[in-house]
């Protein structure tokens, strides 16, 4: 897997610019850019964009433990805690797993500014499925 960022393609994540740092066993690092893409109109990063950045890391996790034996991974639940604000320069996603079923995966995940400051914290839940059907 030399491109992290190939299903990223055609997709939100392309869009805000959000690219993948390191995937490995239960943990995804990702980065996001505050810019014009990802602020509200206050200039500050928009929640919803960090809740993008947090269920892509998550979902693309559970992606990569289950797409061998032909499942795939699809968000079913997201909830966002916004603790600070960010202006500019880039947030630094880390999902990390917490419950690896069968039909279920649940990630924290924790986005952090350039300075190492929490700026959101996540749990997303995430289904996995048949891409057989």
């Amino acid at each position: 897997m030399s491109d992290l960022n190939y299903m990223s393609e055609n997709t939100i994540a392309e869009v805000l610019g959000l690219k993948l740092i390191s995937i490995e066993d239960g943990i995804v690092i990702g980065k996001m850019p505050v810019d014009s893409r990802t602020h509200q109109p206050y200039g500050l990063l928009h929640g919803g964009a960090s809740v993008v950045l947090a269920e892509t890391l998550g979902s693309v996790g559970s992606h990569f433990l289950v797409e061998k034996e032909g499942k795939g991974a699809v968000g079913i639940e997201i909830n966002a805690n916004h603790i600070r604000s960010v202006k500019s320069g880039w947030v630094f996603g880390t999902a990390t797993l917490k419950h690896r079923g069968g039909k279920l995966h649940v990630w924290s995940i924790d986005i952090k500014d350039e300075n190492g400051k929490l700026v959101c914290t996540s749990r997303l839940t995430v289904m996995i499925i048949s891409r057989n059907e």
